[in-house]
């Protein structure tokens, strides 16, 4: 299991610190740091991420004001010098408070809280989704999904005994579909990665198909795949 975080911390050596921690963590992977909250809730507004490390004392756009702004938060974990901040974070459902400063075993143990939550909550996801397909919403169960192929308009799911097209756009079907589960490879194709034979110079074999991998995805493809193999 691989955890994309990000990193919102405006003092530059607790920020330099932090990410030297995240870099020792395996599963961890360090999408993008900001020294302000702004820019952070920009990104957020694009990227989905599992973990969400977060000064609260920030000049300007600070942390309280961004848990507010943010729709779909991921798990947070408060980084802090003030412990005042405690009480109001956990009204947010922030998974720990790390009061500065702080060790890397104490920063190990929020780290694993979080890992033990997403496990869970991926054991939990269901068989099957609804897809809009048509004028009617079609069961499908996940495990019958091979890959999903952009075609203009439409996406192509490929099923084990069937296909079905919709107009669910890349990112719906991200939304909708597990994340350790299915991932985008390719600007024009998802996978489900329990149905990959094999992989041969970028490019997937999935029964007849052979699908590219695209630079812009490779990474994250790869870390998901192998996660051994991201140092």
């Amino acid at each position: 299991m691989i955890i994309d975080c990000i990193i919102v911390e405006d003092e530059p050596l607790a920020r330099s610190r932090l990410e030297g921690y995240v870099d020792k963590v395996p599963f961890l992977n360090l999408r993008r740091s900001f020294d302000n909250g702004m820019e952070a809730i920009a990104f957020l507004g694009t990227t989905s991420v599992d973990l969400l490390f977060l000064d609260i004392q920030m000049d300007g756009f600070n942390g309280m004001q961004l848990l507010e702004s943010v729709r779909n938060k991921p798990e947070v974990i408060i980084t802090t010098a003030f412990d005042q901040y405690a009480l109001k974070g956990y009204e947010f459902n922030v998974i720990d408070f790390l009061l500065k400063p702080y060790t890397f075993e104490r920063f190990m143990v929020s780290v694993l809280k979080v890992r033990d939550k997403i496990s869970n909550h991926l054991s939990e996801t269901p068989e099957y989704v609804f897809i809009k397909t048509e004028h009617r919403l079609e069961k499908v169960f996940t495990n019958e999904i091979l890959h999903v192929e952009g075609m203009r308009d439409y996406r192509q799911i490929h099923l084990i005994d069937r296909r079905i097209m919709t107009l669910e756009t890349f990112k719906d079907l991200e939304r909708l579909l597990p994340s350790r589960t299915f991932c985008r490879v390719h600007k024009s194709f998802m996978v489900s990665v329990a149905k990959i034979e094999s992989i041969e110079k970028d490019r997937i074999k999935i029964g007849t198909a052979l699908i590219p991998v695209s630079d812009t995805y490779k990474e994250n493809f790869y870390k998901l795949i192998a996660p051994a193999a991201r140092k």
